[in-house]
């Protein structure tokens, strides 16, 4: 299993850089874990849009979404094809969809549900509903005895540890340090670290950091929660899981 970091920034997008996505491949699938705005640009590098065999959706943000409306142009009028899967909250189609004047059968609108797994090819999704104002799920990806699991946004009354323990690679939301504080819609640096630590994750990525923190501060806050080195995600990053 191979991520691709297609962009990291928190709430906007920071210079030269996108906001949350990050294409998932497997021996057999491609998989768009959230769409933010800036995201589909740097997927042009990686991937044809035609190949991509699903996009998930995690939440309504504009900064995990708003490059549906790319994705949507690029298919209906680019390539002519109808009927890529996109998994996302219930009534997100019709919301998202507000913006434009219909579909036109380009997606095959599919409604997450927590605890619900589903295969995308030699690929199994599971989600889990997470700690966030607007419904929001994180998503795990496994394939061929590998493990990822992506928190999306998340506070702290959340734990990835709502999935199976050991995951290959946690990649968690970090949006601030712990000592900036200002609300629990979100993660800090800490917070990603410890829970990763708690869940036994062989693995630790950092993202959606807020564009003016301190990159390197939170790596380290990070790695001092988690015990282990971390990695920051940041745009074209390409990992082995």
């Amino acid at each position: 299993m191979e991520l691709v970091v297609l962009g990291s920034s928190g709430s906007y997008a920071s210079a030269r850089g996108a906001c949350s996505g990050y294409l998932v491949r497997t021996a057999e699938a491609n998989l768009w874990l959230d769409c933010g705005n800036g995201t589909l640009a740097t997927l042009h590098e990686y991937c044809d849009p035609g190949e991509i065999d699903a996009v998930v959706i995690t939440h309504e943000h504009p900064d995990h979404c708003a490059d549906i409306y790319g994705m949507h142009v690029a298919w209906r009028y680019g390539l002519e094809r109808s009927g890529l899967p996109v998994f996302a909250p219930s009534g997100a189609e019709q919301r998202l969809g507000a913006l434009v004047s219909d579909w036109g059968g380009v997606f095959d609108w599919r409604v997450i549900e927590d605890s619900a797994p589903v295969e995308i090819k030699d690929a199994r999704l599971d989600f889990r509903r997470t700690d966030h104002p607007l419904p929001t799920f994180a998503v795990e990806v496994s394939a061929d005895s590998t493990r990822l699991i992506y928190t999306a946004d998340t506070g702290p009354a959340w734990s990835v540890g709502a999935f199976d323990h050991g995951a290959d690679l946690v990649l968690a939301e970090a949006s601030y340090l712990h000592s900036y504080r200002r609300t629990n819609m979100h993660l800090s640096a800490h917070e990603a670290g410890e829970m990763a630590k708690n869940s036994s994750a062989g693995a630790l990525m950092l993202t959606h950091l807020w564009p003016t923190l301190d990159a390197d501060a939170s790596l380290e806050e990070g790695y001092k929660a988690f015990g282990a080195p971390a990695t920051l995600a940041t745009p074209r990053l390409v990992t082995n899981v």
